[in-house]
């Protein structure tokens, strides 16, 4: 499992923000592999990312 497959979880649903623990519960992967797939799509721009306000927590959204 890797970066496609939490890319593609999230370009199928658009209208919701996402937290990693959301994405790894959904897809049945560890949460660490969703975490350092979130970082590497977020340094690739094609993920939107917000602080939930929580401590080093972050909810996900595709788009530019």
């Amino acid at each position: 499992m890797g970066q496609q497959e939490v890319y593609d979880f999230l370009c199928k649903n658009k209208s919701k923000w996402y937290t990693s623990r959301e994405i790894s519960d959904s897809l049945g992967i560890s949460i660490g592999s969703v975490t350092m797939s979130l970082k590497k799509l977020r340094k690739t721009n094609i993920i939107k990312y917000k602080s939930t306000g929580k401590r080093n927590t972050f909810t996900y959204k595709v788009g530019r």
